[in-house]
């Protein structure tokens, strides 16, 4: 069986494939090699290498599985011919982007986007701050990654909502969403971008939190109305943090850029130098799976 990876990966990160698999690279630029045209299960390369990838999918053949090495899929399902099953990397992201929650979490109720402006302004801006203690935080999107940030958060006395397309024990259905968001004081949504969830969330949702509650979004940007966000913003109903926005890179002059109760981060939270280590361990765990006939993990269905 031929393993098709991006040039990119360190060969360190090679070692211990299972008996019986070859691997081939998929250059920047030069030709497919043979034996890269026969892979059967390839690891999808992200952001600059995608384009490459797309454009050599209708000559792979055998190609039968994609793995990814990113939590959300929506950048690589319109690309992929019919028949290939496609798994994603749950699981992988959860550290880095649970640190990247409670970190956003934490600096937001303490202010500290705002007394680091002030510190550059060398203006001594004493002010009273929030506690996270006692605090409210509803999930949007119950998965992996929300049960990470949970586990980090509960050390701080907060109370967990827990809300999901899928309901099941512990978690309220998405039409309970409109009476339990005036009782949060942190939103965090985790939703992946499926059709089902393009600009699920809008004004009629930011209208029933609380004011003033902070909107965290680890999800996807075109999960959420843009336009409606940021008139929640401007009427001071909620602040955000955000991780993700619609359209990425945020173009020059977007009001998110500068408006105040807004912190941004440009889609990093899970670009930590472990992310290939943990997910190269996801690949060795399912090309073994592959090999010997077993059911893959993550697979992809619905979206999601």
């Amino acid at each position: 069986m031929i393993l098709l990876v991006p040039e990119v990966i360190e060969p360190s990160l090679l070692q211990g494939l299972p008996e019986g698999v070859e691997v081939a690279f998929l250059p920047k630029e030069a030709p497919l090699s043979e034996q890269a045209l026969r892979a059967e299960f390839a690891v999808a390369p992200y952001g600059s290498g995608s384009r490459r990838f797309f454009a050599e999918l209708p000559h792979l053949k055998h190609l039968k599985v994609v793995q990814t090495l990113t939590a959300g899929v929506d950048w690589i399902l319109p690309h992929l011919p019919p028949g290939i099953v496609l798994c994603d990397a749950a699981g992988v992201h959860d550290i880095p982007v649970s640190e990247w929650i409670v970190a956003a979490v934490l600096g937001a109720i303490k202010r500290f986007p705002e007394f680091r402006d002030a510190q550059r302004e060398q203006r001594w801006a004493y002010r009273w701050v929030d506690d996270l203690e006692g605090s409210v935080v509803l999930f949007l999107g119950y998965g992996s990654i929300a049960r990470a940030t949970e586990k980090r958060l509960s050390p701080f006395e907060v109370e967990f909502i827990r809300v999901a397309r899928t309901p099941r024990e512990g978690v309220h259905a998405w039409a309970d969403l409109p009476a339990l968001l005036p009782k949060a004081d942190v939103i965090i949504n985790l939703l992946p971008h499926t059709p089902a969830t393009n600009k699920l969330i809008g004004a009629a949702h930011f209208a029933r939190m609380k004011p003033g509650a902070l909107f965290v979004n680890a999800g996807r940007g075109k999960t959420v109305d843009q336009e409606a966000l940021v008139e929640a913003v401007r009427a001071k109903q909620v602040r955000l943090v955000t991780d993700v926005t619609d359209p990425e890179p945020l173009p020059e002059g977007h009001p998110l850029w500068s408006l105040p109760e807004v912190f941004l981060t440009p889609h990093m939270a899970g670009s930590t130098p472990k992310l290939f280590e943990r997910g190269f361990r996801l690949v060795h765990a399912q090309v073994a799976r592959y090999v010997r006939g077993e059911p893959l993990q993550n697979v992809v269905r619905d979206g999601y």
